[in-house]
């Protein structure tokens, strides 16, 4: 389970606090793939980082005893002055790989980039830096129970997608997923739960048709 006690999240604006979350207590199995669900500034990204650890409540905490990974997304992560070769190799290194060579070529053989790897990431178009954080993300055998996935499938062509697919299937076949995803085919296809973000809470459904049928009534319809 991942537990919320309390949590609240808020920006401070000129106007005073701005709430993404107050209050929210609820406990979310780990044993099921879960979507969330949320128009645009509801806060997925935000829930997902906090999640992971990459951000923090203002007030109360989450917890788990499952191993959580960091947030999985297509655009963090990679430092524009670099080219995609040289975040390979940094990222290899931090993961304490001395041949970095082997990551390098894996990541490169993955985004399909061509000579553009070599290039400072800085000019590549939103599509290039989702294809090379895919395949950086996917290069490294990972031990965890939950992965947060963050659109982090949703790059490239429909050839390029499926292979996506497949590397997805293929390495964390034994994990479970939380994930964002504009794709609403894509969660019904990997999940089995949702959980809706709405007013500043989060509100879980055991069906995701359940959870994909709230949010089209209040946000799509």
């Amino acid at each position: 389970m991942i537990y919320f006690d309390n949590m609240s999240k808020y920006y401070s604006t000129k106007q005073g606090r701005h709430y993404v979350f107050k209050n929210v207590n609820i406990s979310l199995p780990t044993d099921i793939n879960i979507a969330i669900l949320g128009p645009n500034g509801a806060g997925k990204s935000t829930l997902i980082r906090m999640m992971g650890g990459a951000d923090m409540p203002n007030k109360g905490r989450i917890y788990s005893k499952k191993n959580i990974s960091w947030p999985l997304g297509l655009q963090g992560g990679l430092q524009g002055s670099m080219s995609a070769r040289e975040n390979a190799r940094f990222v290899a290194r931090i993961h304490g790989y001395k041949n970095t060579k082997l990551i390098e070529q894996q990541v490169a053989d993955f985004a399909e980039i061509g000579k553009f790897f070599d290039e400072p990431v800085k000019t590549y178009s939103s599509g290039m830096k989702s294809k090379v954080t895919f395949g950086l993300s996917m290069a490294f055998d990972f031990n965890f129970d939950v992965l947060l996935l963050d659109e982090l499938s949703a790059v490239g062509d429909a050839t390029f997608r499926k292979k996506s697919e497949s590397l997805l299937k293929e390495r964390f076949g034994k994990t479970k997923l939380i994930m964002v995803s504009h794709s609403m085919p894509e969660l019904k296809k990997q999940c089995q739960a949702g959980v809706l973000i709405k007013d500043q809470n989060l509100h879980y459904f055991a069906n995701i048709d359940d959870a994909i049928k709230e949010y089209q009534e209040m946000y799509v319809n």
